[in-house]
């Protein structure tokens, strides 16, 4: 921990906040380390940190993460968020997707909230327990067999669900029967 003074930034603080999350970081993360609202607005015009979302932020000289996107849009959701969906496909390497969209799953209880929701996310609200989650690095995602339950209910591309899962069978990741699933065709 740092040695600030009370009232102070404690920059090593703020600094071991971000090394795990990709050099993000949110507002009252910053807060919570002594950075004023007037301070973190000074360290963005003095070009320390950038801001990459509505009170999301990144520590300029911090070195580029291959999901630094995703890690946004997690503590945009205040970290309750679970990346899901064709995402999680694309997490696993499961299928040939390629998401154009970021799609994070909310706690069920979130559905009537209201929030501006970060461009090209799909928001989906449902409970995933633990037991469904994995993680890729700082973001959680859903489980394969969890993905692939999803992806089936959202009526993904039968070609995609059907290669996903003939992937996730070949490299161990779920049993069959794990899933209600048809298992994939052959042509």
């Amino acid at each position: 921990m740092g040695t600030a003074r009370r009232g102070q930034p404690d920059s090593d603080r703020l600094f071991d906040i971000v090394a795990g999350q990709a050099g993000l970081f949110t507002a009252q993360q910053a807060l919570e380390a002594g950075y004023s609202a007037q301070v973190l607005a000074h360290h963005v015009r003095a070009g320390r940190f950038l801001r990459v979302l509505r009170g999301i932020y990144r520590w300029v000289h911090f070195p580029a993460s291959e999901h630094e996107d995703l890690v946004a849009v997690w503590l945009w959701s205040e970290r309750q968020g679970v990346f899901s969906h064709e995402t999680a496909l694309a997490l696993h390497g499961l299928s040939d997707v390629l998401p154009s969209r970021v799609h994070l799953t909310l706690p069920a209880a979130w559905k009537q909230r209201r929030f501006r929701v970060p461009p090209g996310a799909v928001l989906h609200h449902a409970d995933v327990g633990k037991e469904e989650r994995v993680w890729f690095g700082p973001i959680p995602g859903t489980s394969p067999r969890r993905t692939l339950l999803d992806c089936a209910t959202a009526h993904v591309s039968p070609d995609l669900l059907n290669q996903a899962i003939a992937q996730a069978l070949s490299r161990g990741l779920i049993l069959t029967s794990d899933l209600p699933l048809p298992t994939p065709h052959s042509r």
